[in-house]
């Protein structure tokens, strides 16, 4: 079981397979075939340095930021609930994460909505969650697992169908999806940027330095600059004593400063690098899949596949995200009960995201206002998903994206109703709406007929 959780929870091996499959489906030489599958493999390790270097870089940057502004409370972190849950639902994670992907291929190949989801540790945390929470509403052990890979398989559908809109403004084409369980989010970011539809020209990649500041146009130097200074700001507040005793193993804290930073534009180049690689190969591969398997299948893949389309997007939605976090707390402070501190990573991963949709909505004001939203989002979400979460939300963490806020407070109101009858019966009314064809509209050419 373990082995099977480690095969579908790596998006490398999960993906590089999908391209052999597609590749060979295609009947491509033997050497297109290899080098495909290897750069595909390759492309999406790539990505997941560049991911690591980032968390590396961010972590520090959360600690700091608790010293330096005197504040506690639960952090939301996707690795750490998983951890926690994982310890007593392994196994029925594993179930409900391999059933559930079998449940996306059907709803792919049986419904209009034709989205295979490959971000395999997006869908074990997913799986994690559902195990728990149907664990909570009080099925069995065969009920667990049949409600759970369904309920997996619908929102491994649904939330990259939501983001689709978005994603063909963003990429000027319907060739790929958004595999990431934020898509909330990301909507919402892209509704909030519409608000700034005149503004949508003064887009984030069109801003205007001075001639002296040119340099600035480029992506790396601009996102090293702007952290190195974050990061300064934060160390002054947080004392040097804290970091080089805590955090920094004795180096200066300005050096150790210094070095996260450059390290967070380090991990951003090389992400962008992988996803370039990894879209090379896995479209095209892709279509073998879809011609064989699942016609006019979409692959929704993992969130920094949007990064490359507006990189100072990135790090402006980084920036409004965290900010929105910080409003949500503050909020929380005045209010009283629980406390979600706005954790470093989520708010970059998911407020990037939010900063790229929004502008491609309505531009610099989009990117900002829609990444901000996010924050907000991305912060109250998990205050309402803890109580459904039974012992697992005594935990001083939780889940942290969008879409994980949304279906567990969905599913955890109705085991709260009335247990596995009420999950039960929304999961057939859910599915009997997905089957539900598409409307067909007359074209005003020839009497054609198109499905909307």
């Amino acid at each position: 079981m373990s082995t099977l959780i480690d095969i579908l929870s790596q998006p490398a091996i999960l993906v590089a397979l999908i391209a052999l499959i597609g590749l060979a489906a295609q009947k491509k030489k033997m050497s297109d075939t290899v080098k495909g599958t290897t750069k595909t493999f390759v492309g999406f390790l790539v990505i997941s340095a560049g991911a690591g270097i980032l968390q590396t870089a961010l972590t520090p940057f959360g600690a700091m930021f608790e010293e330096a502004f005197n504040v506690s409370g639960v952090v939301p972190n996707n690795e750490a609930i998983v951890a926690l849950a994982l310890t007593d639902y392994g196994t029925n994670t594993a179930l409900i994460m391999f059933f559930g992907m079998v449940v996306n291929i059907l709803i792919a190949r049986l419904t209009r909505y034709k989205y295979i989801f490959l971000t395999g540790h997006h869908t074990l945390y997913m799986a994690a969650m559902l195990a728990v929470i149907m664990a909570v509403a009080g099925f069995n052990t065969f009920g667990l697992i049949a409600a759970g890979s369904i309920a997996l398989g619908i929102i491994m559908t649904l939330s990259p169908a939501i983001l689709q809109p978005f994603m063909r403004q963003l990429t000027g084409n319907d060739n790929v999806a958004l595999g990431h369980f934020s898509a909330v989010g990301y909507a919402a970011s892209g509704l909030v940027g519409k608000l700034f539809k005149g503004s949508k020209e003064n887009n984030t990649e069109n801003i205007n330095f001075p001639k002296g500041l040119g340099f600035l146009r480029d992506s790396t130097v601009s996102i090293a600059l702007t952290m190195i200074i974050m990061y300064v700001i934060v160390a002054l507040f947080a004392g040097p004593s804290f970091i080089e005793s805590e955090l920094s193993g004795g180096t200066n804290f300005l050096v150790f400063s210094f070095i996260q930073a450059g390290s967070f534009a380090a991990g951003v180049f090389i992400i962008l690098s992988g996803v370039r690689l990894v879209l090379a190969e896995i479209v095209p591969a892709f279509k073998g899949i879809s011609t064989k398997l699942v016609p006019d299948a979409k692959p929704a893949l993992d969130v920094p596949i949007i990064f490359t389309f507006a990189p100072n997007a990135v790090l402006i939605g980084f920036f409004a995200s965290f900010i929105g976090g910080i409003f949500s707390m503050v909020i929380m402070v005045f209010a009283g009960g629980v406390i979600i501190l706005p954790g470093v990573v989520p708010h970059f991963f998911t407020g990037a995201a939010a900063g790229v949709f929004g502008n491609a909505t309505g531009g610099f004001k989009g990117s900002i206002a829609g990444a901000f939203v996010n924050g907000i989002i991305i912060s109250f979400l998990p205050v309402f998903l803890m109580p459904v979460l039974g012992e697992l939300g005594f935990a001083n963490t939780t889940f942290s994206d969008a879409d994980f806020g949304v279906s567990g407070i969905f599913f955890g109101t109705l085991a709260n109703y009335s247990g596995p009858i009420a999950i039960t019966i929304g999961l057939i009314v859910i599915i009997a709406l997905m089957a539900i064809p598409a409307k067909k509209k007359k074209s005003s050419h020839k009497g054609e007929e198109k499905a909307v």
